[in-house]
């Protein structure tokens, strides 16, 4: 028995080096390939982080990518915030069927439909019928007595009816959290979320460590150059000193402002996959795991802040999220059945698309998924 566990070990071991190799040689014959400036990425294998590697730069022909360095991740950040939303439901501080002119304080009315009501749960799923045409960082776009063009913000088909993806539903259901636990959305999240998961990150920028953040670059095909993002994590110091409680949310961008490593991020991956229960702790029930995770547009296969494909890796059905600002590229996809999943993100590349997904990405995670889930 001994010798059959040591032979065991030796093979898992010989395979998980040969992985590691033609990992980080593949990885960087694509980086090689088309302009990348950084690539992080991480696996999850049998419900466990079983490989993690950073490379490229951090700070363009300065600084060597970590994978403990930080990234604005952006629109994965929205599962957070949905996530915060199921543990207030679990509370039965809120329910998905509120009516959101309830639950934010204003009139939210479709004009053209007015005896519709727009729920919690439509904006968790852009089925709205809100659009960003008149912006997202300000609840001012939306409510009626501060912006004369209010009705810009409602598209042409009933609430429910339709799907359209909106920045804004986002930062209005942050406001929510906010208004509906007490807390500030981004300690929130650090309190509800991060600290109990074991996880370095936050919507704040003041509160983390800035030496820690992966420089975010645009690529010109143009001039073929990568040209640095500072906005990216621009300080919120001026906006929190007259800061609304309930209503200047969206300074922290809800829908898409986190910050947080590879790494960490596979972590809170494994959260979802494993139906709300993380590695040191349990965020959410099961029922309300696989309520996220259920689309309600058919059309787009979207639940709430995730969604279902099978484009990333062809014919293979998997659940998450992407993310894009800055010049930023970001996925997480999972599969909750069988246990595994894929974190990969770039602070810059160039945004050439395959299959409706940055080449970049969907390449590094098909190699993730050759080398390490399909032998």
């Amino acid at each position: 028995m001994k010798n059959m566990l040591l032979l065991l070990s030796l093979l898992i071991f010989g395979f998980q080096a040969q992985a590691l190799n033609q990992t980080k040689e593949r990885l960087t014959q694509l980086m090689e390939n088309q302009p990348v400036m950084g690539l992080s990425v991480a696996v999850v294998k049998d419900g466990k982080l079983v490989y993690t590697d950073a490379l490229g730069w951090k700070e363009e022909g300065k600084v060597p990518l970590q994978a403990s360095d930080l990234f604005r991740i952006a629109s994965i950040s929205k599962s957070f915030s949905a996530t915060s939303i199921m543990q207030l439901v679990e509370k039965k501080k809120l329910s998905l069927d509120d009516d959101v002119s309830e639950l934010i304080g204003f009139q939210v009315r479709n004009p053209k439909f007015p005896n519709t009501v727009i729920t919690l749960r439509m904006l968790l799923s852009h089925t709205s019928s809100l659009n960003d045409s008149e912006g997202y960082f300000t609840l001012d776009a939306i409510n009626p007595s501060k912006n004369p063009n209010w009705e810009k913000v409602y598209n042409a088909y009933e609430p429910g009816k339709g799907y359209q993806y909106c920045n804004l539903n986002f930062n209005m259901v942050g406001t929510i959290i906010e208004k509906y636990s007490g807390e500030r959305f981004d300690h929130y999240v650090k309190t509800h979320i991060l600290d109990p998961l074991g996880l370095y990150g936050g919507y704040n920028v003041d509160d983390l460590d800035v030496s820690r953040f992966a420089t975010l670059y645009n690529y010109s095909r143009d001039s073929a150059k990568f040209m640095p993002s500072p906005a990216a994590y621009a300080s919120r110091r001026e906006e929190l000193a007259s800061y609304q409680m309930g209503y200047s949310t969206p300074i922290f961008s809800p829908t898409g402002g986190l910050k947080i490593s590879a790494p960490d991020l596979a972590r809170y991956m494994i959260m979802h996959m494993n139906h709300g229960k993380g590695e040191k702790a349990k965020i959410i029930s099961k029922k309300s795991a696989q309520e996220m995770q259920t689309p309600l547009s058919s059309d787009e296969n979207y639940g709430l802040a995730l969604w279902k494909t099978d484009k990333l890796i062809s014919g293979v059905e998997l659940t998450g999220h992407t993310g894009s600002a800055y010049g930023l590229y970001s996925a997480m996809f999972f599969d909750p059945e069988k246990k595994y999943g894929f974190v990969v993100i770039t602070n810059g590349c160039d945004p050439v698309e395959e299959e409706g997904y940055i080449r970049v990405i969907r390449k590094a995670v098909n190699i993730l998924y050759e080398d390490w889930i399909t032998p």
